[in-house]
């Protein structure tokens, strides 16, 4: 990162989200003049200090375009100003947004105990996070079915809209697109071995990119999963259906974890099972493991999928 960079001078929070990484940057009134060519910079794993995303913590009156949104949600004061790791805008990060709680709690803008909930802003709308002992719950809103134009397949009919391609892997996929509210693909897969052999390009790594049909036209993510069975909870007695997933996130390349790609996961496998299936998930991805709540009918209105999860700050930086 260079002197110019509109951080110089400032401190960077980092943590993560089941290794899902974040730069966390306390700016309650909006005075830092960050550019996209900041973020990147900062997000660089090489040339600066690495993260999956940057979130700027800002008071939700101060920041331009959210006047309507404070005054229909006054309750929200902090706003989670989010970005992918190349700079670009993102709608929800369901990971991001439990780190994003931890550090008000931390840094005392609004701490939190166990069983205490606070009402954030996104691009995504109102989100409600509870503390639940060492875990964090978020309230995602609700899941939608994207209905891409150009779909190959009737989503109703056949649980599937797009054919995706994915090096490593042979032959075309079919995939279900849903959104939460970021835009996702699931596809689903049948062995342990196709899991591992998919081979992600990433942002600048060389290899074949995935090929989507019909082509996302706000770009997606890809969650690749593998369904694993179902369990019984001890203490519930409730069916958990179990998964294993790898996620290749619009913006930034493969990561280890996706709070809203889990969502959307779990969402499809709950659609591809269909009457009877469960309404709790557990999803193990390479960072670790999240437990996601869809409810008995989570794409019906006012309906809405809740993500459990950790959240650690690792460190702090300061940009000279």
């Amino acid at each position: 990162m260079t002197a110019a960079s509109g951080l110089a001078g400032h401190e960077l929070i980092k943590g993560h989200g089941t290794e899902n990484d974040f730069l966390l940057l306390i700016d309650p009134e909006r005075d830092v003049p960050v550019t996209a060519t900041d973020i990147a910079a900062a997000c660089d794993r090489r040339a600066g200090i690495g993260a999956d995303g940057f979130v700027r913590v800002v008071r939700t009156r101060s920041l331009p375009g959210a006047q309507a949104f404070h005054e229909a949600v006054p309750e929200a004061e902090w706003f989670m100003d989010y970005y992918n790791a190349d700079g670009s805008v993102a709608e929800m990060c369901g990971n991001a947004s439990r780190l994003f709680a931890a550090v008000l709690d931390a840094e005392g803008l609004r701490p939190m105990t166990d069983g205490d909930s606070i009402t954030i802003g996104t691009r995504g709308g109102a989100r409600t996070i509870t503390r639940v002992g060492d875990l964090w719950t978020v309230d995602m809103g609700s899941a939608r079915l994207t209905h891409p134009d150009g779909a190959l397949a009737d989503v109703e009919d056949e649980g599937w809209d797009t054919v995706v391609i994915v090096p490593g892997l042979e032959g075309e996929r079919a995939a279900l697109s849903v959104s939460m509210p970021n835009p996702h693909t699931v596809v689903a897969l049948g062995e342990e071995s196709e899991l591992d052999a998919a081979a992600f390009a990433g942002l600048t790594g060389s290899g074949a990119p995935v090929v989507y049909e019909p082509v996302p036209q706000a770009g997606t993510n890809l969650e690749l999963v593998l369904p694993l069975g179902q369990e019984v909870d001890a203490v519930t007695g409730d069916r958990v259906g179990r998964a294993r997933l790898r996620v290749l996130e619009r913006g930034v390349g493969e990561t280890r974890s996706c709070g809203t790609g889990c969502c959307a996961a779990a969402v499809a496998l709950h659609v591809w099972e269909g009457e009877g299936a469960p309404e709790d998930y557990r999803l193990l991805v390479p960072g670790g493991e999240v437990g996601v709540h869809v409810g008995a009918a989570p794409l019906a209105e006012g309906s809405t999928v809740l993500l459990t999860g950790p959240a650690e700050i690792t460190g702090r930086v300061s940009i000279g």
